[in-house]
C-alpha cells in the first residue's frame, strides 16, 4: 500500500510547490506600508515664489538616508541641498537652493516605512509657470526585480522554517516523546532550523539592496550591510540569528541526551526543555513582531504581544501537523493513538488562539468592513480566511479519524497480547523437545571443535536476530498501513498539510501588502492632490468658476481620520457660497461635532476671517454670503473637532478672485 501512495504524495507536493511559486512570483514588489498624505508644495501646484524647502508628510514615521528626498530641475539636475530632516511628527523636509528659476520641478522620495517596507514615489510642482521637463515623474519601483523576488522567497522560507522548527519540537515534547528517537522527525526539525538560519542570513544580505538600488551587485556591499545593521530590521535579524544559536543547542539536547534518558529521567528533563523552548520560540516570534506590521500604527503595545501569540499558535498547529504527517508516512517507530489524540487537543487550542488574535489583527489593519473588498490587503485577507476555514474543515475529519483510532487502539492491543502468548507456549515446547539432542551431540565433539562452533553460532545468531527485527518492523508497518482508520488519518493530514503550504504562501504575500487603513489614507491623499491641481488651474483662470479644496485630516484620537472638501462658488471677490463635506477614509459621510473655516490673505495681512458654517445633514455644512474682500493667494484653514478633546486644523492655499 505504501508503494501506491508515495507517487500520489509526490505529485501532490509538486502541485503545491507550483501553486506556491506562482503566488510568490505574482506578489510583485512589496507595497508601500506608509502613504504620502501631504506635501508642500503640493502635487501639480503652480507657485509664484520659489520655495526654500520641500516637505513631505507620510501616514507614519519613516527612515531616511542622505538621498531619500531629491528635487530635480527641468533638466534633471539636483536643486536640493543638505540632508533631509524630520521637521515634525511624520513630516520630513529637504532645503533647496535659493533663486530657483521658473519651470517644472520633480520631487522624488525613497524611504523605509516603520514596518520595514520600502516606499518610493515622485510628483511635480511648478514655479511661475509649468514647463517641459526631461525627468519622468513616475513613482520609483522598489522591492522588485531579482532582489525583490529573492527577498520574498527568503521571507517565505523563514516563516516555513520557524513553523517546522517550533511546531515539530512542540509535537515531540508535548505529544510524542518517543518521537525524539525517530530519524524522520529529527530530520524534519533540523531542516526547519537550517531553513530559518539560511533564510535569515539571506534576508540580512539582501536588505540593503532591497530598500535602495535593487541591484544584485549591491547584495555584498559592506557599506549597505553596515547601514542595515543600524536599522530596526537589521537588529531584529541579528537577534534572530543569536536566538537560533540557542535553538541549535535545544535541538541537540532534544534529539541527543533527551532521547537516551529513561522514562523517569525524561519526565524530569521535559519540564526544563519546555521552559527553554518556550522562551526561545517567543523570542524568535518577537523578531517579526517588533520589526513589522505590529510594531507601528494603532495600539502597537498590544499588537506586538498579540502577534507573538498568533505566530506561536500557527507554528504549533501547522508545524505539529507536518511532524504528524512525517510520523505517519516515514517513521519506522509507530505513533500511538494517544499521541495523535494529544496533538488533536493541542491543535484545537492553537486554532482558538489563532482565530482570536486574527480577529484583532484584522480590525487593526483594516478599520472598516468595506476595506475587505475595496483594498488588496482585505481581498488577500479574505483568501486567507477562506483557506483557514478549509483547513479547519479538513481538521474536523482528522479529529474523527483520531477518535476512531483511539477506540480501536485498546482492542488492537488486546489482540496483539493474545497473539503473543501462543508463540511463547510453542517456543517452550519446541525448546523442551530439542534439549536432549544438543547434549548428546555436544558430548561426542572435541573441545576445539566446540570452541569454533560457538563463535560461528554467535555470529549466525546475531545475523538472525537482525533479520528478525527487520522482518518484525516490516510486518508492523504493513499492519499499520493496512489499518483503515490510520490510512484515513494519513490522507486527511496530508490534505491539511497541502492547504497549509498554500496558506503560508498567501500569508507571506499578505505581510508584503499595504494594510487597508494605509491604502485608504493613500487614496485620500491622491484625491487631495488632484483637487489641489484642479484648484490651481481654476485659480489661474478667472472664468473657471467654483473652487474645490480637498484635505485629509487626523485629530489623533479614536476614529479621528477623514477627508474634508471645501467648495467655494464662484470663488471671486464679493459674496460666495461655501459648502464643507466631511468623509471617512472609506468615502462615507462623517458627522463630527464641530467644523470651522477661516480665510487669511497673508500677503496683505488680511484675516483670519472666521466662518462658522451651518450643519445641513450628515457630513455636510454650508454657509452663504462668505465675503472675499480682494483677489489673492488665500489660505483656507479648516478646524475639525472629532471629540471633546481631539481636534486639528488643516489648511491649503488657493487663488481666489
Amino acid at each position: 500500500m505504501t508503494q501506491t501512495i508515495t507517487p500520489r504524495v509526490r505529485t501532490l507536493m509538486l502541485l503545491i510547490l507550483a501553486v506556491t511559486g506562482m503566488l510568490l512570483a505574482g506578489a510583485g514588489p512589496a507595497s508601500a506600508h506608509a502613504a504620502l498624505t501631504g506635501s508642500d508644495p503640493a502635487q501639480g501646484v503652480v507657485v509664484d515664489k520659489a520655495p526654500t524647502q520641500v516637505s513631505l508628510t507620510f501616514s507614519e514615521q519613516v527612515a531616511l538616508s542622505d538621498a531619500s528626498l531629491r528635487v530635480l530641475d527641468p533638466k534633471g539636475a539636483r536643486v536640493d541641498t543638505g540632508k533631509p530632516t524630520n521637521v515634525s511628527g511624520t513630516t520630513y523636509a529637504v532645503p533647496l537652493h535659493s533663486g530657483l528659476a521658473d519651470g517644472t520641478y520633480t520631487v522624488t522620495y525613497q524611504v523605509v516605512s516603520a514596518d520595514s517596507h520600502p516606499v518610493a514615489g515622485a510628483y511635480t510642482f511648478s514655479v511661475g509657470a509649468p514647463s517641459q521637463t526631461t525627468v519622468t515623474a513616475v513613482g520609483q519601483e522598489v522591492g522588485g526585480g531579482v532582489v525583490g523576488w529573492l527577498y520574498g522567497l527568503g521571507r517565505y522560507l523563514s516563516y516555513a522554517g520557524f513553523i517546522v522548527l517550533v511546531g515539530g519540537a512542540t509535537f515531540v515534547l508535548a505529544c510524542w516523546q518517543r518521537g525524539s528517537g525517530a530519524r524522520p522527525v529529527q530530520r524534519l526539525v533540523v531542516s526547519g532550523w537550517l531553513s530559518l538560519t539560511v533564510a535569515t542570513l539571506l534576508l540580512l544580505l539582501l536588505r540593503g539592496s532591497y530598500t535602495s538600488s535593487g541591484k544584485v551587485s549591491d547584495v555584498f556591499d559592506l557599506t549597505l550591510l553596515g547601514q542595515v545593521l543600524q536599522t530596526k530590521t537589521g537588529a531584529a535579524l541579528v537577534s534572530r540569528l543569536l536566538l537560533l544559536a540557542a535553538a541549535a543547542l535545544f535541538v541537540a539536547v532534544l534529539f541527543g541526551a533527551y532521547d537516551k534518558r529513561e522514562d523517569q529521567e525524561k519526565r524530569d528533563l521535559t519540564f526544563g526543555l519546555a521552559i527553554g523552548g518556550a522562551v526561545v520560540s517567543a523570542g524568535l516570534a518577537a523578531s517579526w513582531a517588533m520589526a513589522e506590521h505590529a510594531s507601528t500604527g494603532l495600539q502597537a503595545g498590544i499588537a506586538m504581544p498579540v502577534d507573538v501569540i498568533h505566530l506561536l499558535a500557527v507554528a504549533t498547529w501547522l508545524g505539529g501537523l507536518c511532524a504528524l504527517l512525517v510520523a505517519l508516512y516515514r517513521s519506522d517507530t509507530p505513533i500511538e493513538a494517544s499521541a495523535v489524540h494529544r496533538f488533536s487537543r493541542l491543535a484545537f487550542g492553537s486554532v482558538v488562539a489563532l482565530v482570536a488574535t486574527g480577529v484583532y489583527q484584522s480590525w487593526r489593519q483594516l478599520g472598516s468592513w468595506s476595506a475587505f473588498t475595496d483594498t488588496r490587503y482585505g481581498q488577500l485577507l479574505l483568501a486567507k480566511i477562506a483557506l483557514v476555514a478549509v483547513l479547519v474543515g479538513i481538521a474536523f475529519f482528522s479529529r474523527r479519524w483520531t477518535g476512531r483510532l483511539a477506540e480501536t487502539a485498546t482492542g488492537a492491543k488486546a489482540t496483539t497480547e493474545s497473539e503473543a502468548d501462543a508463540p511463547k507456549t510453542t517456543a517452550s515446547k519446541t525448546t523442551a523437545s530439542k534439549t536432549g539432542a544438543p547434549k548428546v551431540t555436544a558430548s561426542k565433539t572435541t573441545a576445539s571443535k566446540a570452541g569454533g562452533s560457538e563463535v560461528a553460532g554467535s555470529a549466525r545468531a546475531a545475523q538472525l536476530a537482525r533479520q528478525r527485527v527487520a522482518v518484525d518492523t516490516a510486518r508492523q508497518k504493513r499492519q499499520r498501513d493496512a489499518d483503515p482508520d490510520r490510512f484515513g488519518l494519513r490522507r486527511s493530514v496530508l490534505a491539511e498539510a497541502a492547504v497549509a503550504v498554500v496558506l503560508l504562501a498567501v500569508t507571506t504575500v499578505l505581510t508584503q501588502t499595504e494594510p487597508g487603513r494605509t491604502e485608504e489614507d493613500a487614496k485620500a491623499a491622491k484625491a487631495s492632490a488632484s483637487s489641489s491641481e484642479s484648484s490651481s488651474a481654476s485659480g489661474s483662470d478667472p472664468s473657471a468658476g467654483a473652487l474645490t479644496l480637498t484635505m485629509p485630516f487626523d485629530t489623533g484620537g479614536k476614529d479621528g481620520k477623514g477627508v474634508l472638501s471645501v467648495d467655494l462658488d464662484p470663488a471671486r471677490v464679493g459674496g460666495n457660497e461655501m459648502h464643507v463635506y466631511v468623509q471617512r477614509p472609506n468615502g462615507r459621510a462623517f458627522d463630527v461635532p464641530e467644523v470651522k473655516v477661516a480665510f487669511t490673505l497673508t500677503a496683505k495681512k488680511i484675516g483670519p476671517l472666521p466662518v462658522v458654517p451651518d450643519h445641513i445633514t450628515t457630513g455636510h455644512w454650508s454657509a452663504n454670503g462668505v465675503q472675499i474682500p480682494m483677489a489673492g493667494d488665500w489660505k483656507v484653514a479648516v478646524t475639525v473637532r472629532t471629540s471633546d478633546i481631539d481636534q486639528v486644523t488643516v489648511s491649503k492655499n488657493a487663488q481666489i478672485g
